[in-house]
This record gives structure tokens, sequence and C-alpha cells, in this order.
């Protein structure tokens, strides 16, 4: 195979499982990805030692480092067996598949010493913990194509603990890393995993295109400082899918970089797809915007979204001195139990990464739909305070019932917001008046994004290396 063929296919090219063939033979196993390998190799190959005790950090970097041989000749596959395999931060490279056994644990080590410390994003100006620097994340790759991350629900473990013990003790002079984080990179694909206990974010596309993500679980305590689920930043097309989040932040949010930071780097996240998610986050968002948006978010398209004893359904987070925009946003057929808000947007979210910002800089918050939203057990309809110089506009609501938890004087507040609204109860506040509207008043698009037409095949593990 020539580099080429490690591309995402658009449907309507080679039929899906071409390269599988027409059916496994006695021993292979049949997985699902957006490219298969042809070449492949175990992590204990390279003298891994799956007893949750040894070190096998420099067992996954000669690993990587030999895959990239195949990088063009077909890519390579890093099978994970079962096993608890304790490593430190390791990176992947182009044109590969890291593939973990059912019952594989990939566990973070709780090593400092196995932890580099590396340089801040550009679109933050430092970290987001602490000025300066950062602890690298578990699994990194940087200007890379072709990144898939899947098994068999193979779990990877940062046990977090260690970590979130000392952030709250403020004994990190550096910010905490990620489970998962890539740059710069194109057509990356993760899926059917378990993610748990990350020391932060849990998965942390940046500056990257072409991503899917779809049918993992992310598992973190409630109460777990900063534990975000899925965080494409300053990322386009983006397709999230089928996916099980428990954390102690924001399940999805969705960023673009830190005031003057941000805005110098000026990359939007863009044409992101989010469907068929499950949220549990009784301290923070099921999806939010923001709050570090600088670079702009737009055209995200969210739809048959449940969560469950979560704090708001898609709240937007911004403040004077992000500048940038949030727009064309698009909601439908959201089902919430027990929340505090179903409508959150908050335009004095005023977390700076230094006193350099502009307070000229003023967010654009324009063109957000919501419609067929249910919610049950809820404390407040809707909070939805913008900017008094400018106020957020063109929000639309059809359609909506909130079941408000008890009686009370205020079921809406609201504050420099516009827009309009029909068959909402309880009868939103004065800014958004029932017009009668018809449901083409909030719509939600219908032209299909080309990261929905992406291509899976039916890929073979060898039978030396079968689940």
């Amino acid at each position: 195979m020539a580099v080429a063929e490690c591309r995402f296919r658009i449907s309507g090219g080679l039929p899906a499982g071409g390269e599988g063939g027409g059916g496994s033979a006695v021993g292979e196993t049949k997985y699902t990805a957006t490219s298969c390998r042809a070449h492949t190799a175990s992590l204990t190959d390279f003298g891994a030692v799956g007893d949750g005790v040894t070190s096998n950090t420099k067992a996954f970097q000669a690993a990587v480092t030999a895959l990239a041989e195949f990088s063009g000749d077909g890519g390579g596959l890093l099978y994970v067996p079962a096993g608890q395999w304790l490593t430190g931060p390791f990176n992947l490279t182009s044109c590969m598949t890291l593939f973990l056994h059912r019952n594989a644990v990939i566990l973070a080590t709780q090593d400092m010493n196995e932890w580099p410390v590396i340089d801040f994003l550009p679109s933050y100006g430092r970290g987001r913990d602490a000025p300066g620097g950062r602890y690298s994340s578990l699994i990194v790759g940087s200007n890379l194509t072709d990144v898939i991350i899947t098994g068999d629900n193979g779990t990877i473990d940062g046990q977090g603990g260690f970590w979130w013990a000392k952030f709250h003790h403020k004994q990190l002079k550096y910010t905490r890393g990620y489970l998962v984080e890539l740059l710069y990179s194109d057509q990356i694909f993760v899926s059917n995993l378990v993610f748990l206990n990350s020391p932060s974010w849990n998965i942390h596309p940046v500056y990257s295109s072409n991503i899917i993500i779809k049918g993992i679980t992310i598992s973190a305590p409630v109460h777990s400082p900063n534990t975000d689920g899925i965080n494409p930043d300053s990322c386009s097309h983006v397709r999230i899918e089928d996916c099980y989040i428990v954390s102690g932040d924001d399940c999805i949010a969705i960023k673009s970089g830190w005031d003057e930071y941000g805005i110098a780097v000026g990359m939007p996240s863009q044409h992101i797809i989010i469907r068929r998610l499950t949220c549990v986050s009784p301290t923070s968002a099921t999806i939010a915007l923001g709050s570090e948006m600088s670079g702009g978010v737009q055209d995200v398209r969210a739809e048959d979204i449940t969560a469950i004893d979560t704090e708001s359904g898609v709240r937007i987070k911004t403040a004077i001195g992000r500048g940038g925009f949030i727009k064309d946003i698009y909601v439908r057929r959201m089902n919430l139990h027990t929340m505090k808000w179903v409508f959150w947007m908050t335009g004095n979210y005023n977390s700076h990464p230094d006193q350099k910002y502009n307070p000229d800089a003023i967010p654009d918050v324009e063109g957000i739909s919501y419609s067929h939203v249910t919610a049950e057990n809820v404390t407040t309809a809707g909070r939805l305070e913008g900017i008094e110089q400018a106020p957020f506009k063109g929000i639309c609501m059809f359609n909506v019932s909130v079941e408000v938890r008890k009686a009370r004087k205020t079921t809406w507040v609201c504050e420099s917001v516009e827009g309009i609204s029909s068959s909402v109860t309880p009868a939103p506040c004065d800014a958004f008046k029932d017009e009668g509207l018809t449901p083409a008043a909030c719509p939600f698009p219908e032209d299909r994004l080309p990261i929905e037409d992406v291509e899976m095949k039916d890929c073979t593990l060898p039978s030396t290396v079968s689940l």
C-alpha cells in the first residue's frame, strides 16, 4: 500500500471491508475502523509485562518507533493483550492503530519522574492550572495523519486520584495532563474503549480536523476536578456519537483558545456533530461552548441528547476580553432529568490567563436554536445572561417543556438577550415572547457534513493476536 491509503474514505468509494476480504478465517477477529493495517505487533514483543507494577513506558515507545517504519507501507497496529500495563506518557505515529483487548488495562504511572513537562498551548498562553508549562498527557501525538485508538472495550485508566489530591492541596507546579491529546493532526478515530479517572480532561484533540469519537465510555467521580469528557479545541469536522460520560466537569466542552492568545491563533472549532450522548455531571454542563472560545465556535449540531442529574443542558460560557464568536448552534431532541438549569448562558465568566486581555474584545453570540426539549425535576428553566454592550441575539426556542421542581416566583432569568419562542412551558421571559412560530423558525440543518459520510471498514486481527 502507498501512503495515500492512510486516509479516511467517503462513502461511495470502495465497499466497506473490501480490504478484509469476504469473511474471517478461523481464529481471526473482525473489528470496525476507518483504516485497516498491513502490519501488526503485540506489546509483549517489546518486553512489556502486564502485572500492573512493572513500568512499560520504554516498551510502548519502542513499539511505536518500530511501527512508524510502516507508515508508508500500509500502517501498523499495536495490540495490547489482556493484563495491566503500567506506563508513563508515550507518543503515537501516523497510520497507526492502538488496539486494546477487552481485558487490557493501560494504567497511568504515578511516578512523577515519568511525566515530562511540556510547553503550554499557544492559544492559551499558559497552563490552565498554573502559569508556565504543563505535564504531558498519557497518550499523545503531534502532526499525525490517520490515528486510531480502539479495541474491544479495553480500558485506559489515568489513576487520577493521585493528581486530584495534589491539585486540591496546591502541590502541583504545572498543569495536569490528559488521557489523550492529539495536536495538529488529521483523521483521528477513537472508539470502543473505556476511559477512567483522568488526571484532568479525558480526550483533547486540538488544532486538528476530521475526528470521529464513538461508542466510548468515560467515567470519573462526579466531584473530581476538571475531568471533562471530550474537548474539541480549535478543531474542524468532528463527529461525536453514542458516548456515555460521567464526569466531574462538562461532559463535552467545545473550545478555541483563551483571550488574546486564542485571538492571535485564530483557529475556530466548527462543523461539529454531537448525537446520542448520555451525560451525568451534577456540577457542570452536558455540552459547554467555552469558556475558552476566543478563536470562535460555529456550526455545532447536537441531537438526541440525554442528561441525568446534570447541572445544565447546553451552556454558553464567555466574557469580555474573550473576543471571538459563538454562532450557528443547533440543538434538538434533548431529554433532561434532574437539572439545575435547562438553558444557561453566561457573559461574565471572568477567568483570564493574565491581565493582558483586551477589554474591547467583546464576544459575538448569535444564532442559537433549541427545539424539542423535554426536562423534568428542574430548579430553574433558564438563566440567560448576556453582555450589556453586546446582547446575545437570535436565540430561538420551539416545543420546550420544562417541569420545574417546585413553585418559584422566577422560572426564567434573562438579561441582555434577544430571541423568539413558541410552545415553551413555562412561558419564558419577555425577551422571548411566544410568536406562534412554526418548526422552521428554529431550524436544524438538513445538509450532511462530510464527516458523516466517512466510510467504516471491517478489519481483521491476525489469529496470533485474536481475542
